[in-house]
């Protein structure tokens, strides 16, 4: 048999992906009879690549549905893509840059066009790659957010919502990015704590009697007031209520209003108020009637009703001219440091504005109860149960969701205005003439839908809906959603609002949110800080089975992980490791001709126990899966097959393997090796799917399996009978025995090739019996020729010690050292650490020391102190031995 000295992932990867996709194991039969399983793949930007947070989540999805796969269960991982309306723009509008030209120059229609290109040119790329990844969705019902199905499933949902009174269009404040040019909603605005600057400014009153003093971390959009508020039980200013300001550097005068609102005892307690800009003061401007003056247009630039003087300067270079000249003329009563929350673009991390506009919203509060109801009554778990909390506060406090965007890219709102009566026609069909008065004079609404309003739609619509599908009716409601929690708001809870909607059932019974993903400081990885690697170069280099096992291994369930270059040596290792065990295994047990049946084997202790850990491993692992702690089932799963298959068992069975004039003890050996091989491989797969498939499927030449792949095979069922205690007992001692002696090897130096003796004290004759009968497993692992066993025998001299439970194991020395060099070698490492020793305790009981150091440095010391003391001890325990 050839089989590769060393495990070469692209070319085994390659092959095996191809063949699953050929034969459509990825695709599910509909099968009344069994209950699905479903998971839907939170879906990548079209235009995005693979990064290593797409790693975790997609390699945690595929473990679950390979897992289910295996347990004969029907199915389903649908897979697609988001056309990421903003980040999509964005990218073609700076190609356009680069060519000199802009969206305005070239049109709406051409603009479409030209990213409805890029996405067929680029559009591809995540999906070939998570495909490298191993990800085992069911490709032939890949969906995009603007494919035709979706697109008429958004308008059917937009219509009934507008139907029913929950979309509606008013003129609002909204979150207004001037870098996209678009409005943002409340969650995709990201704040941060920054320092800044509070001006305080006199307003003097119009009549010359004085002044009053407003405070603002924004002065240009003083240039927008209206009026400036008091709170109306302010005894300071009762009196003024009504009088008029002179506003400066405008040619108007505003009132001094009484509203609630203000908080009376927060600086001067007087208020500016501008509702065009500002969210709180627009409320106020409704409840008095006040006018909304808009200073600042869409490009973040200050408009002609900011005055000649600070017309077309960007609203930062107007802050700086103004508060310059409120210096020079004495309005500026000071400038204080201050900290304070920053709204920015989540897309372009622009910092936001606070912008009157006429946009579409979905009121939220009627979608939103029985959403609250479902994750209430446990129909939807979060886990870890934490975030539960996190939901149901964003809920019992959802606002009003701005859904239009001044983009072109994306869903067009399905609304037509007549330009002649005003009227508002909602349809999913071309208007040519107005419903109410029959004007030609109509038009279509320009702005876009947020992006997330298809994705909302996500659970139901990629399975046909609003047709009454085979598909919807089975696969829905689906199982487990996998995602970040940073997206708890902006699509989680939105899918359970919207499928309860319009389907009356739950989208999923289960959200997993996993953490993220940080570099080795704690950093979250980021183009920007350099610290985050290409996932399709790791796999290049090391596999995709090295690279997910690695992220798994070292992910905790719902935690953050941490990713440095050195974590990929555990998958890779591990991976090297199996192939090597499956090398030796299958270029012996070739050479053995035949296979008995279980019952004919004669089973020793390794063999009895070997399938007692195996089977302790399935229950295990089994459980690890089906609750979603796959970090769990992978450190279960390598230590079992490196520690306790390679280390142990394969060494204990080459004896029987080369062993020709015992056919029975040969045959043995060589179907425990090759079953346990089989049954690992099976339980490992959802981890590392390749290399699995790959030994599976050679291992079957020589071990007769009726399925026809591995990512289609039965997962191992426990059979409990063969959990013995005992013999996990029994092996351990001999394990913990043999360990001993082999480190009582390493104290003086002997070679491993170097064959001893050794002395046994038992307690009890069960004792003497077990290491009586395996002897040979110590001959093999501890290089032991002759084992003088004795029940509570007499301490030898001339000989190193080591206590195992109630036994003690003596290597008498004489013929494998001298003696007396070996003394004098000791007597020189003692006194040298002894020295070191008298150095740390000076150190510690040095008074300077102790109060001029730092904590950490003195830590250190302590601990060092602890390493040498404890090597001293051990030399001298070791030098006493030897007299």
């Amino acid at each position: 048999m050839e089989i590769n000295k060393i495990y070469e992932p692209n070319k085994i990867e390659t092959k095996w992906y191809q063949e699953w996709t050929d034969k459509g194991y990825f695709t599910p039969e509909i099968d009344e009879s069994k209950k699905p399983f479903t998971v839907l793949i939170p879906p990548p930007n079209v235009t995005g690549i693979l990064h290593i947070g797409h790693v975790l989540n997609n390699t945690i999805q595929d473990v679950l549905i390979r897992y289910k796969r295996m347990t004969g269960v029907p199915t389903l991982w649908l897979p697609g893509t988001d056309h990421a309306g903003i980040a999509t723009q964005n990218v073609v509008e700076k190609k356009l840059q680069e060519e000199g030209s802009n969206r305005h120059e070239i049109g709406r229609q051409a603009l479409v066009e030209k990213i409805w290109e890029f996405k067929q040119e680029k559009g591809g790329r995540i999906i070939e790659q998570l495909k490298k990844l191993g990800c085992s969705c069911d490709w032939t019902k890949e969906r995009f957010t603007m494919d035709q199905g979706l697109s008429g499933a958004v308008k059917e949902v937009f219509i009934h919502l507008y139907n029913k009174g929950l979309i509606y269009r008013g003129k609002r404040i909204i979150n207004w990015c001037p870098r996209c040019v678009t409005a943002l909603a409340n969650d995709e605005v990201e704040h941060s704590d920054e320092s800044g600057k509070l001006w305080h400014i006199k307003y003097p009153f119009a009549d010359g009697t004085g002044h009053i003093e407003i405070a603002t971390t924004r002065p240009e959009t003083m240039l927008g007031d209206v009026a400036v508020a008091v709170n109306p039980e302010d005894e300071r200013y009762k009196d003024l209520i009504g009088k008029e300001l002179t506003l400066p550097y405008t040619a108007r005068t505003i009132p001094l209003i009484a509203d609630e609102y203000v908080d009376k005892d927060f600086g001067s307690g007087c208020v500016k108020i501008t509702p065009a800009h500002d969210p709180n003061d627009f409320e106020v401007g409704l409840r008095h009637n006040l006018a909304q003056i808009l200073v600042i247009d869409e490009h973040g630039v200050m408009n002609e009703t900011a005055g000649e003087d600070f017309l077309g300067l960007d609203r930062y270079e107007c802050r700086k001219k103004l508060i310059k000249k409120l210096e020079e003329d004495g309005l500026l009563i000071k400038t204080q440091d201050h900290q304070h929350a920053v709204g920015h673009c989540y897309r372009c991390d622009t910092v936001i504005e606070p912008y009157l506009s006429d946009q579409w919203f979905v009121s939220m509060k009627e979608l939103a109860e029985p959403a609250i109801e479902v994750v209430r009554n446990g129909q939807v778990k979060f886990q870890p149960e934490r975030w539960t909390k996190v939901y149901m506060h964003w809920m019992e406090n959802v606002r009003d969701w701005c859904i239009s965007r001044q983009i072109w890219w994306g869903h067009r709102i399905p609304a037509f205005y007549c330009d002649d009566c005003g009227e508002i026609m909602v349809t999913k069909d071309e208007v040519t003439e107005c419903s109410k008065c029959h004007s030609k004079n109509v038009r279509q609404e320009e702005d876009v839908l947020d992006t997330w309003f298809s994705s909302w739609l996500w659970p139901f619509s990629t399975l046909g809906w609003p047709e009454k599908t085979k598909e919807l009716d089975y696969f829905l409601p689906t199982n487990v959603l996998v995602t970040g929690h940073e997206i708890i708001y902006l699509w989680v809870a939105r899918m359970i609002m919207a499928t309860l909607e319009f389907e009356q059932k739950i989208p999923f019974d289960t959200v997993f949110l996993h953490g993220i993903v940080r570099d080795e400081i704690g950093r979250k990885m980021s183009k920007s800080l350099g610290n985050s690697p290409d996932p399709i170069h790791i796999i290049d280099e090391v596999g995709a089975d090295a690279l997910r096992f690695s992220i798994i291994f070292n992910t905790p369930k719902g935690q953050d992980s941490y990713y440095s270059d050195s974590l990929l040596e555990t998958g890779r290792n591990f991976a090297n490791k199996i192939w090597n065990a499956f090398r030796y295994i299958m270029m012996n047990v070739e050479k053995i001709e035949g296979l008995p049946n279980k019952a004919d084997l004669n089973l020793e202790l390794a063999d009895k126990w070997i399938y007692s850990r195996l089977n302790q491993v399935i229950t295990e692992v089994t459980d690890n899966y089906e609750n979603l702690r796959q970090n769990d089932a992978a450190q279960t799963l390598m230590q079992f097959i490196w520690n306790d298959y390679c280390s142990w068992y394969i060494e204990l069975s080459k004896d029987r393997i080369y062993d020709e004039n015992d056919k029975q003890g040969q045959l043995t050996a060589k179907f425990v090796l090759l079953d346990v091989l089989q049954q690992s491989m099976r339980l490992l797969h959802p981890l590392m799917p390749f290399i699995t498939e790959e030994v599976w499927q050679t291992v079957k030449e020589y071990f007769p399996m009726d399925e026809a792949a591995l990512i289609i095979a039965k997962f191992p069922l426990a059979d409990h009978s063969m959990i013995d205690a005992q013999i996990n007992d029994n092996m351990s001692f001999v394990q913990e025995t043999i360990t001993a002696i082999r480190n009582l090897r390493k104290q003086v130096n002997l070679s491993p090739a170097l064959e001893i003796d050794v002395t046994l004290n038992l307690a009890d004759e069960s004792q003497k019996e077990l290491f009586t009968a395996y002897q040979n497993y110590f001959a093999k692992l501890a290089k032991v020729t002759n084992m003088d066993i004795n029940i509570n025998g007499e301490k030898v001299a001339g000989a190193i010690a080591a206590v195992v439970r109630n036994i003690e194991i003596y290597l008498p020395l004489s013929g494998l050292v001298d003696l007396d060099k070996e003394r004098e070698k000791l007597e020189r490492q003692m006194e040298k650490l002894e020295n070191e020793l008298s150095g740390i305790e000076r150190k510690l009981s040095n008074n300077k020391f102790m109060q001029n150091a730092k904590p950490e440095v003195v830590q250190k010391e302590k601990e060092k102190f602890n390493e040498v003391k404890g090597k001293l001890d051990t030399m001298k325990e070791l030098y006493h031995s030897l007299k």
